[in-house]
């Protein structure tokens, strides 16, 4: 819950945050010189890539999300079986061996979208944000019906 709060805030910020911005680029092209209306247009471009940013960004958690829940109703969420340090922190070998297990399991049936989830979770686990990430697009890709190449 605590992660929804700060996705939700953080993203409240940056739309506050571009439409500030996207107003301060229209008041430079509203000023009519030609070195404010290049300023305004470069001005406006940032918030126009912050918002399609945002935008996908939250599409991927929501759909993400999705397939949490639904894993979850059919009892196939991966148990959280890893061991931790004092601190709470994950322990790096624990991960390595979960990982390897959810590897063979995504080897041994590619088509299944919930072996790729599981699979991004333990990516997540061992600190691999980028791989966590392209698992988790593809086990959507899976779920959605969409081709997905090698």
């Amino acid at each position: 819950m605590r992660a929804k709060i700060t996705y939700t805030v953080t993203a409240a910020v940056l739309v506050v945050y571009f439409v500030l911005v996207g107003s301060r680029g229209l008041l430079l092209i509203q000023n009519g010189t030609p070195v404010t209306v290049a300023f305004g247009v470069a001005v406006l471009i940032l918030p126009a890539i912050g918002v399609w940013f945002l935008w996908k960004n939250t599409q991927f958690v929501h759909k993400a999300n999705r397939l949490a829940a639904q894993l979850d109703a059919e009892g196939g969420l991966p148990v959280d079986e890893l061991r931790r340090t004092p601190s709470g922190r994950i322990d790096r070998d624990s991960a390595d061996e979960v990982f390897a297990r959810r590897k063979a399991e995504t080897e041994a049936a590619p088509d299944d979208w919930r072996s790729w989830f599981r699979l991004a979770v333990a990516y997540h686990d061992a600190r691999d944000t980028p791989r966590a990430r392209k698992a988790m697009q593809r086990a959507i890709s899976l779920h959605e019906g969409r081709t997905v190449g090698a």
